[in-house]
């Protein structure tokens, strides 16, 4: 009976711990306006807020996204344009980030992950082959054409490859956290700094030296 009354007690712990997890903690009140002018002297999770009776429309929209960004520049071939709490302050403890992405031809966001947050991805130009990895190692890929949406699990491996060599592709994409970080699984792995040791590497991919530094440096590591 002990055991059973163990096993109860743990259960109903667990389900009211996980009760409490949430990507981004909720608000307290109707907004958080970003308070961006002030050097941020102490850190915790969100920005301090302006007084309310300063907030003005011009605190909750952004053009940021109707920007074109330039993927000449990264060797992939794409361009992640932010809407946060730097450029639409109006965010501050809603939960939520978008981002503009552009693919050029070819183009491709490696498989990356965000470890506090789901995405929903909205194809509005092109054609994209877009995929995840859960983890049992099963891959859910889909082409995309304009209109389409996808989503991406929380903290899961996935990429977006610009299927025409000749146009580039345009999404935009929807993140449910202020702060949801970005990890692209290439470059983690061979341009960390400090480096992880070589043999690691090696085991760990089963691959020579020479592989291990060819990767690195094509990367720039």
């Amino acid at each position: 009976m002990r055991t059973i009354s163990f096993l109860i007690h743990l259960f109903l712990s667990l389900i009211l711990i996980l009760g409490f997890v949430k990507p981004d903690p909720d608000p307290l009140q109707d907004y958080c306006v970003a308070n961006t002018n002030t050097p941020q002297t102490f850190f915790y999770n969100g920005v301090p807020c302006i007084n309310p009776s300063l907030a003005t429309p011009s605190n909750f929209v952004t053009t940021a996204l109707s920007i074109p960004g330039n993927t000449k520049g990264n060797p992939f071939g794409f361009n992640v344009t932010l809407a946060n709490v730097k450029n639409l302050p109006g965010l501050n403890t809603l939960g939520l980030t978008m981002a503009r992405v552009d693919i050029a031809g070819n183009g491709l966001v490696p498989p990356h992950s965000h470890p506090r947050a789901s995405e929903v991805t909205i194809l509005l130009k092109g054609s994209l082959l877009v995929g995840f990895v859960d983890t049992s190692n099963r891959l859910f890929t889909q082409q995309l054409r304009s209109g389409d949406s996808f989503v991406f699990p929380k903290g899961l491996i996935h990429f977006l490859f610009n299927l025409d060599s000749q146009n580039a592709a345009l999404c935009v994409s929807g993140l449910s956290s202020q702060n949801p970080g970005a990890q692209i699984v290439s470059l983690a792995t061979f341009t960390s700094k400090p480096a992880i040791p070589d043999d690691v590497l090696k085991k760990g991919f089963q691959i020579t030296a020479q592989d291990v530094l060819k990767i690195r440096r094509n990367l720039g590591g």
